[in-house]
């Protein structure tokens, strides 16, 4: 079964690092409607886009989400 977009964000949280996807991981962690179970990129990003003032940039999500992506094939 293929996990959540979430779970895979969730491996990427570190609460000492700065940088731009572990930052969007911690964040999302603390985000309470975060749509945890989540797999469709279109649903994903209409929620950030909407609610996610933490996230500076969607770009950050587009990276964050084609890993996801790569990882899911492999």
């Amino acid at each position: 079964m293929r996990r959540s977009f979430y779970e895979f964000l969730m491996t990427l949280r570190n609460a000492d690092s700065v940088e731009p996807e572990a930052e969007f991981a911690n964040n999302a962690f603390h985000d309470q409607s975060f749509p945890k179970h989540e797999e469709n990129y279109q649903k994903i990003s209409e929620y950030l886009e909407l609610n996610a003032g933490y996230l500076p940039s969607m770009s950050i999500f587009d990276e964050a989400y084609q890993k996801y992506q790569e990882i899911d094939r492999k």
